[in-house]
């Protein structure tokens, strides 16, 4: 039992796979691609939101060391995602890296995992997109019907339409293929980087000193409950997070964190990068430099515009504009967020997408969903089946409670990520690898425990949430995924393919 729970699927084996013409996809991306995908995902409602939240709540103007906190944890995380991409160059991400080091059974946790993150992720995008376009048709004098607008109206009923309208345009766009989504997200993240540098310029004007004063607020500790909502780690160690203070930085970088989520979609991409050994570390680290900077320069001009007591927690950078008398910023970053939105939804997808096509191209789904479009080479079947659950999802559902089971869920792929790096590093060090996280395995140890003591400043109703995923994981994989794997021993393999033995 145990040999074929966690027999491994070695990266020749996976990258053999990738030459099947049936299940090949298109090479077309270069680093300024996978760099211009990182952007787009990374930055969203968490510049435009999180600022305030964390500042007014936890870590006053010191938000920007919390961002660089987080920063750093990400960091860690994309040092050994570099280095498992440019090693195996195959779609699946922290699923594929898990199965060549940690076996099938781990590898199909963290696949069944990134089904949620991203799928979930991409349906909170999406209706979060849809409320900056009512609010803007609202200024406008547009009006949807209640009922269309996902408010409940007279009737009970709503449904989010231009929540639903965006996946499903999204899905119909990467289906076409990954060249024209790269050109539709230069464009956007164009506009969306051009937005954030206006509001760190203009706003640098009207920066007061004062603001800044106190800069790391005295510390004011929340009181120990208990509560299924308290943070697990006050749960298990009796410790409580801080308001302020030294310890409130930290607990503002658990808040902060979710703004930085995506970057390791970029790794999702490598089997369809032109040069995967090359670009890949590259697009990872060039894409989260970037963003932690804008970050930090956005937070310490917020905090200067305006006084962190003050801060607007639902539009933070827009409100402290108002509140120095230019309301007409405040509409421009209202359309900068809305635009932005639209390629952290569309990477999510593509991250989604890719993670069921190579499960299911190892048979731990139905192989059918693995059959790449003949023209555009893309994984159009698993696309669409993705795009119209996800567009019912996000125009049905209020997932505002659910949004926490994003961080969890990329906080553990980091932490699987980080321990296969090592492992690969002792299984196999015969491998190539065009990139090699450094200090092993001090960078990798480093990043599990960053990556798990996050985790534990998540609410214990998200870890229960999480578990209730995970079980439901494992009943699919013991039914099915267990005896459909490539890698299961049959006498006679399915028509077209050829016996795969147990690596």
């Amino acid at each position: 039992m145990s040999s074929t729970l966690f027999r491994t699927k070695n990266v020749e084996q996976s990258i053999q796979d990738t030459e099947e013409p049936e299940h090949a996809l298109k090479k077309s991306l270069s680093a300024l691609d996978l760099t211009v995908f990182g952007v787009g995902v990374i930055i969203g409602t968490g510049i435009f939101v999180l600022t305030g939240t964390a500042a007014k709540n936890t870590a006053g103007p010191a938000v920007s060391l919390s961002f660089v906190i987080a920063g750093a944890v990400c960091a860690l995380a994309a040092l050994c995602y570099a280095e498992f991409a440019s090693t195996v160059p195959v779609a699946g991400s922290a699923y594929t890296f898990s199965y060549a080091s940690l076996g099938e059974l781990p590898a199909w946790i963290i696949g069944w995992d990134l089904v949620l993150e991203l799928a979930l992720g991409t349906a909170v995008v999406a209706v979060g997109w849809s409320g900056y376009i009512h609010s803007l048709l609202d200024n406008w004098g547009w009006h949807l019907p209640e009922a269309l607008g996902g408010r409940d109206g007279a009737t009970g009923f709503g449904f989010d339409i231009l929540a639903a309208a965006l996946v499903l345009l999204l899905t119909a766009i990467l289906v076409v293929g990954m060249k024209v989504s790269a050109r539709v997200t230069s464009v956007v993240v164009g506009i969306k980087v051009a937005v954030v540098l206006i509001v760190i310029i203009a706003g640098a004007f009207f920066v007061k000193g004062a603001n800044y004063d106190p800069f790391i607020p005295e510390e004011q500790p929340v009181a120990a409950g208990g509560s299924l909502k308290a943070p697990l780690v006050q749960l298990i160690f009796g410790w409580a997070p801080s308001h302020f203070g030294v310890m409130g930085i930290f607990t503002a970088a658990s808040v902060v964190f979710f703004a930085f989520i995506g970057f390791d979609v970029v790794a999702t991409a490598a089997e369809e990068t032109r040069n995967p050994q090359r670009d890949v570390p590259r697009g990872i680290l060039g894409s989260l430099v970037i963003c932690t900077a804008l970050y930090v320069a956005v937070s310490i001009v917020v905090t200067g515009m305006q006084k962190y007591s003050s801060l607007s927690v639902e539009a933070p950078l827009a409100d402290a504009f108002k509140a120095t008398g230019h309301p007409w910023f405040a509409g421009l970053i209202s359309f900068g967020a809305a635009v932005g939105l639209t390629t952290v939804c569309m990477i999510l997808l593509l991250g989604q997408s890719r993670v069921f096509f190579a499960m299911s191209r190892d048979g731990l789904l139905p192989r059918f969903f693995s059959q790449t479009h003949p023209k555009y080479r893309t994984p159009y079947r698993s696309t669409i089946l993705l795009g119209v659950v996800i567009a019912v999802v996000a125009g049905f559902t209020s997932l505002s409670e659910l949004a926490e089971l994003v961080n969890i869920g990329t906080l553990f792929a980091f932490a699987i990520v980080a321990l296969s790096v090592i492992i690969l590093r002792r299984t196999r060090p015969d491998l190539p690898r065009a990139f090699r996280t450094p200090l092993v395995p001090l960078v990798p140890v480093l990043s599990v425990l960053a990556s798990l003591w996050l985790m534990l400043n998540l609410p214990a109703e998200t870890w229960l949430r999480f578990a209730v995923w995970m079980l439901i994981g494992f009943v699919v994989y013991f039914l099915y995924g267990r005896s459909h794997s490539r890698l299961a021993p049959r006498g006679h393999p399915p028509a077209g393919e050829s016996p795969r033995p147990p690596a």
